[in-house]
């Protein structure tokens, strides 16, 4: 069973998703210049890929039986990434995926903690292969950068 603080980190998680998923589509549909063709795809593929990330942290709450936040009112009073702007520049939004990233990795380590004191291995698991998925994108668009 899940301990509060676990739930409430889970939750948080699932905010945290559900924005930047919103923001990668607004990346996606106004990205422009010379990366565009690299980054239009890019940030496609990130987000198809976070929504199987929210999806599996919801339902991990509700097999643990709990309830994920499923509004958006509470996904923006939980998220820890801010919406996008529709004004960044090119260079600015990978660099703001590489920082919500890192927030999300953050998040990820306290949850990997809190399910470790709980004895909690799948969720503990669960959250490893996605903080590993997120260090390798970091990786990559720390590389387009420079």
């Amino acid at each position: 069973m899940s301990t509060n603080r676990l739930n409430t980190q889970l939750n948080e998680l699932v905010a945290t998703w559900s924005v930047l998923y919103t923001k990668l589509h607004n990346y996606h549909w106004y990205v422009t210049g010379p990366s565009f063709f690299t980054l239009h795809e890019k940030f496609e593929e990130l987000y198809n890929e976070v929504t199987l990330h929210l999806d599996e942290i919801a339902e991990r709450i509700l097999t643990k039986g709990g309830r994920p936040v499923a509004t958006l009112k509470e996904h923006l009073e939980l998220s820890h990434v801010q919406e996008a702007t529709s004004t960044e520049t090119t260079k600015e939004m990978v660099q703001t995926i590489i920082d919500d990233f890192k927030a999300i990795m953050k998040l990820l380590n306290e949850a990997m903690s809190q399910a470790a004191e709980d004895g909690d291995d799948r969720t503990e698991d669960m959250l490893n292969a996605i903080y590993q998925s997120l260090e390798k994108h970091n990786w990559m668009l720390k590389s387009f950068l420079g």
